[in-house]
């Protein structure tokens, strides 16, 4: 039976503070997008494209280029009517793909119904796609093992794996529920990278909680609000929750506006069981950003390592 109390001081020694982890990961890029303005003469960019009104990825944009700026990268906004036409975007597109200022492209999901969420992604330079989500970067991904440019959230969830186990989780098992192209899939490769034997499940996997009893790392992607219960773990595992999901708050019913944040897991329960848990929030969510900006970095860098090959291919040779 699961205990639903224990010690705060308990508690803390539990959490994965993503909070933390992703401040040190911006500390870190801050200091390359120095060294690389040292060395270039300008700071990494970052362009996002955003379409139509949400406030929720609205939000998410202006949490992005207001990171940009406290890093000292410049950041580009191309902001759209709901009812634009592919063709409006691909001449964007075009623009940023060529503009030698820009070093990421950003385009932020999920778009409109009419609008091809794959062709307008595939549109966009493999060299600047710091969602890692263009074919080339994840044919990379998944042919090398890495890639220069691989998708932040799962990016985002290694660097808390790290935080819990070092650079070392050979060996491990590692359930991964969910299996979408921007975290499921890009998880299970760089698990698989990490040399972990990885078990993918989904929506209509069988006897789920049998997978889970023997997993030594759980990431939780599936979409559920508090979908994995504590029973199902394996004591003393390591559970990053992907999931954000608005639920009703206790008051709800009488004050419409009272909702609460919750993960893909349970908290309370699956805290009592695992070793190591992500809140919702304050967990991979701040990773996500965080690794956005690293992938812009990297960019950069990989755009101006190219650049100088090229400029010494073409210098006359010595006599």
């Amino acid at each position: 039976m699961i205990r639903r109390f224990f010690s705060s001081s308990s508690m803390a020694d539990k959490i994965i503070d993503g909070r933390a982890v992703a401040k040190k990961t911006r500390i870190g890029v801050k200091r390359q997008v120095q060294e690389f303005s040292d060395i270039s003469g300008r700071a990494p960019g970052l362009a996002v494209v955003l379409v139509g009104n949400r406030p929720d990825s609205a939000a998410y944009v202006l949490s992005k280029t207001n990171t940009c700026r406290r890093l000292g990268m410049p950041s580009f906004q191309y902001n759209f009517p709901a009812n634009v036409r592919e063709g409006e975007l691909f001449k964007t597109l075009e623009y940023l793909n060529q503009s030698d200022s820009i070093d990421g492209i950003l385009v932020q999901l999920p778009l409109p119904e009419h609008l091809d969420e794959d062709r307008i992604i595939q549109y966009v330079d493999p060299t600047k796609d710091v969602d890692g989500l263009n074919i080339q970067n994840v044919g990379a991904l998944y042919h090398f093992g890495d890639a220069t440019l691989k998708a932040c959230t799962p990016s985002g969830c290694m660097k808390l794996l790290e935080s819990v186990y070092g650079k070392d989780i050979s060996g491990k098992h590692a359930v991964v529920i969910g299996r979408s192209d921007i975290v499921g899939k890009p998880m299970a490769a760089l698990l698989l990278a990490n040399n972990c034997t990885v078990t993918i499940c989904h929506s209509r996997t069988n006897n789920l909680p049998d997978h889970l009893k023997v997993a030594d790392i759980v990431i939780a992607a599936v979409g559920r609000p508090e979908f994995v219960k504590g029973e199902w773990l394996k004591p003393g595992c390591t559970v990053i929750d992907v999931g954000i999901n608005k639920i009703p708050g206790p008051n709800h019913e009488n004050d419409k506006n009272d909702w609460k944040m919750v993960g893909d897991v349970h908290f309370d329960s699956c805290a009592e069981v695992a070793g190591k848990i992500t809140p919702v929030p304050g967990g991979v969510g701040p990773m996500t950003i965080a690794m956005l900006l690293q992938n812009t970095v990297n960019s950069a860098w990989a755009r101006h390592n190219k650049q100088q090959l090229e400029m010494n291919a073409k210098s006359p040779a010595p006599i």
